[in-house]
């Protein structure tokens, strides 16, 4: 018996990976400078450097050398005016050189970068909300139902928002509805079948919902540096074309169940009003007077409307 070949390994390219596994980008801190310290070094240091050059005139030979230092010194200095930024309270900024990126840096404060060819974005760490539109979609019994939703949330990496999507607010509105969308399919709008009794229902159990669509729409955003606070379905409804029948079905369902009620607890009243007779030996009834006496205390306890007694002068 020959033995079972070694199975090939599973290759390990980055087209075989998923995609959450290709974040490339995470935010990594920048060290900065004090800004004053940068407007002291610009405005009194290179000024300075730039006045000692004067003195190479004077050594004849290494006049080109200080003209050529002057005018280094001198585009430096212009240049060092894009070398400062201002952080504000939940607001961060990610470095790009040349189109690579560096850094960022989200302390709150006056700063300075010793490169000032630094390409400076900021972005907004504050948090965000927005309602969907309202989307038309089938439930699980393919009830065509319209669904909207608030979704909370923040940016918590810079770099991932800026780099690994692109317009993460766009991103942010399409995904949170692409989640809406597939929890509305597989839910009830409410609890009519006898299949869904027992279940969760888009109407009757918002809580539940809530969570479970604050973890899809998190799940999805994940990438962009996202985090989700709050999820919560803010309109739900039958749809136009099918609202009038629903609500028609939603009476009768109700009109039944009360129903079943009232016949519930007249039939529990006419069987003790019997074993009280029986007990009291009030009356003797054959088999014939209880159906009638059944009959008559049916039709008064169930009906909607009063009823009109009728005195019997005979016999029971």
């Amino acid at each position: 018996m020959q033995p079972a070949p070694t199975p090939m390994p599973v290759p390990t390219t980055p087209e075989h990976k998923l995609p959450n596994d290709e974040i490339m980008f995470k935010d990594v801190s920048i060290s900065t400078l004090n800004g004053f310290l940068g407007l002291a070094i610009q405005w009194l240091v290179v000024p300075f450097a730039i006045i000692c050059m004067f003195v190479t005139y004077e050594l004849g030979a290494l006049i080109v050398i200080g003209i050529i230092m002057q005018i280094l010194l001198s585009i430096l200095w212009f240049l060092m005016f894009n070398s400062y930024l201002v952080i504000n309270p939940n607001e961060g900024a990610a470095m790009q050189f040349f189109g690579k990126y560096k850094g960022t840096v989200d302390k709150q404060g006056f700063h300075f970068f010793i490169n000032p060819l630094y390409e400076k974005q900021k972005i907004s760490l504050r948090i965000r909300n927005f309602e969907s539109a309202k989307l038309k979609v089938n439930d699980v019994n393919a009830n065509p139902i319209e669904i909207a939703a608030v979704v909370v949330w923040k940016v918590v990496d810079t770099a991932e928002a800026l780099f690994e999507v692109d317009n993460y607010q766009n991103y942010v509105q399409i995904q949170s509805e692409a989640a809406l969308r597939a929890m509305a399919t597989k839910y009830p709008y409410d609890i009519i079948e006898d299949k869904d009794v027992g279940g969760i229902a888009l109407s009757s159990h918002q809580e539940v919902i809530a969570q479970e669509l604050q973890i899809s729409v998190e799940a999805r955003l994940k990438r962009a540096g996202i985090e989700v606070l709050e999820a919560r379905i803010s309109h739900l409804a039958y749809s136009q074309e099918i609202a009038q029948a629903m609500l028609r079905r939603q009476q009768a369902s109700a009109v039944v169940a009360a129903r079943s009620e009232i016949v519930k607890g007249a039939v529990g009243m006419v069987e003790m009003a019997l074993e009280q007779l029986s007990e009291k030996n009030i009356i003797e009834l054959n088999e014939e007077k209880k159906a009638t006496m059944v009959s008559n205390l049916l039709v008064v306890l169930c009906s909607e409307t009063d009823t009109t007694p009728v005195v019997n002068t005979g016999s029971l």
